[in-house]
């Protein structure tokens, strides 16, 4: 985990015990909880889709006192986007990948479907923040400092628009 937690935290206890979870909004202790947004630009998630409402506030408004969703868009999970998930919140709570579990809950090879990472992990890897074996990978000490680094290996969608600019608040 990235962030600070004392250790009598329920955020530290769940990481301990292999439990901690991850979604759009950080860190929690609920896994598979369904995630319902009011307001303006609030973002639900349900099952695997997501759902935004409008960004402006009469619009809001508008759609409200005419009984109708305040949705402007929604997004159902691919397959890719999935794994990509379950890889990055390996990374991210465990700071552990097992390659077999992935290979077993997807039905892919690890190490071909995620060629195109190898070499930003080798990298990483000699600059001392992972440990890559056939078997897993690993999240040294120091690497926990860079984990987001880590797991955006793993991002297809920040991988594609890397050549627009930065789409997120930026890492060390």
């Amino acid at each position: 985990m990235d962030h600070f937690a004392r250790p009598d935290d329920p955020l530290s206890k769940a990481r301990d015990a292999g439990s901690l979870q991850r979604n759009f909004q950080g860190y929690s202790t609920h896994a598979g909880t369904d995630l319902l947004g009011f307001g303006i630009s609030s973002i639900s998630q349900i099952e695997d889709a997501y759902a935004q409402n409008v960004l402006e506030l009469q619009d809001y408004y508008n759609l409200l006192e005419r009984n109708t969703l305040a949705t402007v868009r929604g997004y159902r999970m691919t397959v890719d986007d999935k794994i990509r998930r379950h890889v990055i919140m390996q990374v991210m709570c465990n700071l552990h990948i097992e390659t077999a579990d992935v290979e077993r809950r997807f039905g892919i090879d690890f190490w071909t479907y995620f060629a195109p990472a190898l070499g930003q992990l080798r990298a990483m890897e000699e600059d001392g923040l992972l440990s890559v074996v056939p078997s897993h990978i690993s999240v040294s000490e120091t690497g926990r400092f860079f984990v987001r680094n880590v797991a955006m290996v793993f991002d297809a969608y920040l991988n594609a628009d890397r050549q627009k600019g930065p789409l997120y608040s930026r890492t060390v």
